[in-house]
């Protein structure tokens, strides 16, 4: 019983990889990139808006336009990045699923488990809308919804061929 009680200690005292605080992979050269772009982006967005706007003062009309555009550009710039930082944190922190794990655990299914797991799913859909369980399925619903599966596969593999999966 001491043996079982001793390993367990030492269990409970080793650091788990990725303890520490969650903002760490911020400092990491990737992310460093990625913020770096982010500066450099932003302002070169607003010195185009301020581009635009001497241009616009010097008479040309449609400079007012861009004028404003610009300085929008970098706002959203800057809420997409804060918003894929605090995702990042919330996965880290466990607040939403990863989504390489869901992508990894679909994959691992056979072929057709994976099927019969979307299928499964549309057919509750279906059944939410009234149909009733009993009821045959038509051929042509099946052959649409085998024909949507086919094109599903095909974009989800389509991401590896540009190193975007």
């Amino acid at each position: 019983m001491e043996n079982a009680d001793s390993a367990n200690a030492a269990v409970a005292e080793a650091p788990v990889e990725g303890s520490g605080p969650a903002w760490r992979f911020l400092i990491r050269p990737r992310w460093l990139g990625w913020h770096l772009l982010m500066v450099v982006s932003f302002f070169g967005m607003l010195w185009l808006g301020d581009w635009q706007f001497h241009r616009a003062l010097s008479g040309n009309g449609l400079s007012w336009a861009y004028t404003f555009e610009w300085p929008l550009f970098a706002a959203f710039a800057v809420v997409f990045w804060a918003r894929t930082i605090r995702d990042e944190l919330r996965i880290r922190r466990g607040e939403i699923p990863d989504p390489k794990a869901i992508a990894a655990e679909e994959e691992s299914l056979p072929a057709g488990i994976a099927g019969a797991v979307q299928a499964a799913g549309a057919v509750q859909a279906g059944a939410a809308g009234g149909t009733a369980p009993g009821e045959e399925e038509d051929e042509e619903l099946s052959a649409y919804n085998a024909y949507l599966a086919r094109l599903n596969a095909e974009v989800r593999q389509h991401g590896r061929w540009h190193g975007l999966r």
